[in-house]
Parts: structure tokens; C-alpha cells; sequence
């Protein structure tokens, strides 16, 4: 891979782990003692330490500390002998930590864990914890028993840890070529199922990776098509030994075109294409098209149903991307593609920050904008919305000093907003728009606002639509507590606290729908509440359960919530908040 090539890539990766992050994280953290503080320090640091799952440090350890609110690069150190890092001079924002040690992997989340994703404040300490990583290792021979030197091995994950599909699409975890006695070693791997495939899907335009296997159809463990694949599964720390494979040396087919559209210019006027699998959505092989090359070229591609796309930078962090192109391959190369990008749908609008006259919210700490994000998380329930467009791709922005912002690079499909802020006695709203009218639309119908926290947002590609309008209003009441049990009554292993609105006018209000974890212990913490009247309802975690505010207030959530309130009505737990209250050890009963 080229040197640009491989910087895009990383560009890639780190948008995609970003994305992730925006999607998992559903309620906004609890905030420091900090928040109450008038005045906040405008730098400071995060620091923090590397453990294995043992407990012990990691020296040597990869520190990346991403911006996610602050404009500018991220920043990158390492752990020292005791496993501790730090990275001084930042400025007042919200903060992503990841780390990367060769052969180990971050754990995969617990699914019976109710907590949300975290970002990082400055004056904040990290503990980052790291597993050993899976071996899957082998031999490739050619049909007479020769070692097969210098092809590519690819561990693709096909199933998480726990069973499940990967929550994002079937990747490429691990690439190795073998040596010269035909042997690989991919380590490092995520617990998962993995299908190994030896040759194929090479990149014509990738000069450093043209090997004489890049045009051969790939050959699946332990001598078959993926239809009949062997599947492994490791754990973390296991080593998958004679995972052999019998090279067939079929040749494959050739897929490729050309990719046009708008470009950033310079060492921005490259096109980034990927081929992906119709029947599993996974992502086989990508293609980059310098400037002034012939096009792309996908080789050894076998017969089946592909989507093609194409996406290029255009600069100021914006990017093109092309629609989904269906390609078939039957028995021949398919040739002659063309595929045009279009820049992404953006989005433009306002924080407002709107004081309280109550008494007792008087002095109280403002959300800073620096540590304000706003994030659009898309309908993954619709089935066509953003057909064959990439996971990774997603949108998130902080407002400037007079609470303006972009949501930039959104894919077609259905939104919904949600906002992170970091201030005790501050609670969101309301979050509203005004959808874009045809001219000759009466002009009133332009005036009425929709609720985008209510309703599903539309996006299509290379909109530009305006006005979206999100309200934080100070006054927010906290409540801390636990459950109680009857004497003899064990608490639940997994529980989740519902606080719903009691008044029937606020019913269609999901900005007052509320839900949080119970610990073991059976405690509670609900932060950042509107004040009114509540009902408490208190379940088991199940598999279904609606773990975060984003979840629980889904546009397709209206018969839940509604379930759920009239739940918490027949058990008559009622609560009053008042503007800027903090409740503390309120004991709820889980017995009559």
C-alpha cells in the first residue's frame, strides 16, 4: 500500500471508530463535582493508565486521544514503563481514548452492560484495559503439496464473542502473507467465528500488493468457496493451530471502471472505492484511483452480487460518495463501470441556552459549547436507507462560541438528534426544525417547526437542509437512590429504572422520558431531569429492554414508552421535581 493510500485508510479507521462511539453512546455521563464550578479551567490534561485484564501494566502502548468537539488533529503517545500516559495542553472539550498494543485488543463490550460509552473531559483519568489477542495460524499448500509463498491470508469475523453478528459489517481483522515454508500467523484478533481465505481480490492500482495470487478466485479453509468454508472460533488469548489450507488456483474475475465527481484537488483528488458482498454486506477488497489513473480494478472476484462504491475528500473535512452501484458477476469480468460521487448531505443550526428565574438555580455552572455535542444517529430499523453506504460514515458537531454548528457528511436516510452536554443543572428541551419547502409551498407551511426529537429526520443525498434549533433550558432536578427489598427479597441481578412523565400532557413529550441502570448494589443515579411529575417504574434487563435515552425515545418507540407509562401508572410511584432539586437517597420498594 502507498504511503497516501495507507494515510486514507487511517483516516478511515478513525472515522469509523468515531462513529461508533456516537452511535453506542446514549445518555448523557454523570457529571463531575466540576460542573457546579462557576468558572472552568480553559486547558488541562488527560491522563491515564494501560492494564492487561490481569491488572498489569502495559508499557509501550499506543495513546491516541481523539477531538471530538475541539477543532484540530488528535493527539498520540505512548504508555510508559508503569503503563501510565498523559497528554497535557488541551483544551476544554469532549475527548475520545483508544489505545493500540501489537497483539492485544480492547475487550468486547459486555452485553449485560447498561453503562453508556464514555467521552473524556480535560482533568480527567482513564483506566484502558487490554486483552491478549487470538492466533490463528496454518499452512498453504498448492494442489501437489507445495508451500504456497507470499500470498495473502485474510481472518475475516463473520460472528462476535457472543454469537451474534458483528454490530457493523464483516471486516478484514487481519492480513498476513505467508513465509517461505507457506506458513502464516495472523494475531491479534478480536474473540469472534472467522472464515480464513488465502489469495484473491487484489488491487491493480496497488503496486506494492501485486502478487501472482491477486487474481485467482480466493480460497477458503480448508480447500473450498465461502459457501462451505470451515468456521473458527477463538477466544481471547487462544491460539487456532493447523488452520490449513489447500490452494486451488482458480482463477477469478475482474471488476472495473471508473470513478468521477468532485474532488479536494492535491492530495485530496484521489477516489476511494470499496466492493461489497449483497449477501452479507461485507466489504471484500477496496481500490484506489489515483489522478490521472485509467480507473480502478478489483481482481478475483468469484460470481456473485456485489455493491460498488466510490468516495473521494473533498476538503474541510466534507466528503462525496457515490450511490450504491449493483454490479453481477456470472462466469466473466464485468468492465466499463462508471460511477459518480455527490458530497454528502449537511445540516445547519443553533444551540440555545435558555436561563432559569427560580431561586434556587442562581450561580449555577453553564454548559460550555466547547463540551456540547450535537449528533444525528440514523434509523439502522429502515431497510432501504442507506443501502450499501459504508457503517462508518456519520455526523456529529459542536457549536461555536455563539452556539452555531454543522452537521456535515451525512448518509441518505432517516435521523434522529441527540445531544451531549456536561452541566448538572441544565436539561435538554426541546429539539426542533423547519423542513425544507418547495417555492411554491404556501409559505406558512415553512413556519411550522417539527419536533426532531419526536420525529424521524430525512436526509437525502447532497441535501443541504437548515434550522435545526436545540434548546438546553436550566433547572434540571437530579435523583439518587436504591431499591429496597422486603426482608428475606433478593434485589434482581440486572435491573433498569424507567422515570416517566405523570402529567398527560406531556405524554408526547419523549425529552421526559427517562431510563437508567441499577447496580448490583441496587443504587441509582438519573442526572440532567426536567422538572415535573414523574412515575417510576422499575424492570429486569432483558434482551429487548431500552437501555439509554436515545433508545427509549426512538421515533418507532411511541408503543413502548406508552406501554411503560401506563405500567408505572398501575404501580403508582409518583415523584415531584423541582427546578434545580437534588434528591439523594430516595429508597424505591420493589415489593408491594
Amino acid at each position: 500500500m502507498t504511503n497516501k493510500s495507507f494515510r486514507f485508510s487511517v483516516r478511515l479507521i478513525i472515522a469509523a471508530m468515531l462513529a461508533t462511539l456516537i452511535c453506542v453512546v446514549a445518555q448523557a455521563q454523570q457529571p463531575s463535582s466540576s460542573d457546579e464550578k462557576v468558572e472552568e479551567t480553559k486547558t488541562g490534561a488527560i491522563t491515564g493508565t494501560v492494564v492487561n485484564d490481569s491488572g498489569q501494566p502495559l508499557a509501550g502502548a499506543a495513546i491516541y486521544v481523539g477531538a471530538i468537539t475541539v477543532p484540530g488533529p488528535g493527539r498520540y503517545t505512548t504508555t510508559d514503563s508503569e503503563g501510565n500516559f498523559q497528554v497535557k495542553g488541551l483544551d476544554a472539550g469532549l475527548y475520545t481514548v483508544g489505545t493500540r498494543l501489537p497483539a492485544y485488543v480492547s475487550p468486547p463490550r459486555d452485553p449485560d452492560d447498561l453503562g453508556p460509552a464514555t467521552y473524556y473531559r480535560i482533568g480527567d483519568s482513564v483506566r484502558l484495559v487490554q486483552i491478549k489477542g487470538a492466533v490463528i495460524t496454518g499452512t498453504v499448500i498448492s494442489s501437489s503439496g507445495e508451500p504456497v509463498v507470499a500470498v495473502s491470508v485474510r481472518a475475516s469475523r463473520i460472528r462476535e464473542a457472543d454469537g451474534q453478528p458483528p454490530k457493523y459489517g464483516i471486516l478484514v481483522y487481519g492480513e498476513r502473507t505467508t513465509d517461505d515454508r507457506g506458513v502464516y500467523r495472523i494475531y491479534g484478533l478480536v474473540p469472534g467465528t472467522y472464515l480464513v481465505s488465502a489469495g484473491g481480490l487484489g488491487n491493480r492500482y496497488n503496486s506494492f500488493s501485486i502478487n501472482a495470487y491477486d487474481a485467482d478466485a480466493p480460497t477458503y479453509a480448508p480447500s473450498s468457496t465461502r459457501d462451505t468454508a470451515a468456521e473458527i472460533t477463538v477466544r481471547a488469548g487462544d491460539e487456532a493451530t493447523g488452520v490449513d489450507i489447500r490452494y486451488r488456483g482458480e482463477p477469478g474475475h475482474v471488476v472495473s471502471g471508473t470513478a468521477s465527481g468532485p474532488t479536494g484537488g492535491g492530495v485530496y483528488s484521489s477516489f476511494f472505492v470499496s466492493l461489497m458482498s449483497v449477501v452479507n454486506g461485507q466489504t471484500l477488497s477496496t481500490s484506489f484511483q489515483p489522478p490521472g489513473s485509467r480507473g480502478f480494478a478489483f481482481s478475483g472476484v468469484v460470481d456473485g452480487d456485489y455493491d460498488l462504491i466510490a468516495q473521494s475528500q473533498l476538503g474541510a473535512g466534507e466528503t462525496a460518495i457515490s450511490e450504491a452501484r449493483r454490479i453481477r458477476v456470472r462466469g466473466a469480468d464485468v468492465t466499463g463501470i462508471e460511477v459518480l460521487t455527490k458530497p454528502l448531505a449537511s445540516m445547519i443550526g443553533k444551540v440555545t441556552l435558555e436561563p432559569s428565574k427560580a431561586v434556587e438555580c442562581k450561580g449555577k455552572r453553564q454548559p460550555l459549547f466547547a463540551e456540547t455535542m450535537v449528533a444525528i444517529v440514523r434509523n439502522e430499523k429502515e431497510p432501504t436507507a442507506s443501502a450499501g453506504f459504508p457503517r462508518f460514515l456519520g455526523s456529529h458537531a459542536a457549536p461555536d462560541r455563539e452556539g452555531a454548528f454543522t452537521l456535515r457528511n451525512i448518509q441518505p436516510g432517516q435521523y434522529n438528534v441527540d445531544t451531549r452536554f456536561f452541566a448538572k443543572y441544565w436539561f435538554l428541551q426541546s429539539i426542533s426544525s423547519r423542513p425544507d419547502v418547495p417555492p411554491a409551498a404556501k409559505a406558512a407551511a415553512a413556519n411550522q417547526p417539527v419536533d426532531a426529537a419526536k420525529n424521524w429526520t430525512t436526509i437525502k443525498l447532497g441535501q443541504r437542509p437548515g434550522n435545526l434549533n436545540v434548546t438546553l433550558a436550566e433547572g434540571a432536578a437530579s435523583l439518587r437512590g436504591q431499591l429496597t427489598t422486603a426482608e428475606g427479597q433478593k434485589l434482581p441481578a440486572k435491573s433498569i429504572l424507567y422515570l416517566l412523565p405523570a402529567e398527560r400532557d406531556k405524554a408526547d413529550d419523549v425529552l421526559r422520558f427517562f431510563v437508567a441502570p441499577v447496580g448490583g448494589d441496587g443504587n441509582f443515579v438519573l442526572n440532567n431531569l426536567s422538572p415535573g411529575r414523574y412515575w417510576l417504574l422499575v424492570q429486569p434487563a432483558g434482551d429487548n429492554s431500552l437501555l439509554t435515552n436515545a433508545k427509549l425515545r426512538r421515533p418507532d418507540e411511541s408503543k413502548t414508552r406508552a406501554n411503560l407509562r401506563r405500567d408505572a401508572e398501575a404501580a403508582k410511584t409518583e415523584l415531584e421535581l423541582k427546578p434545580c432539586q437534588n434528591v439523594i437517597d430516595y429508597k424505591l420498594p420493589t415489593h408491594p
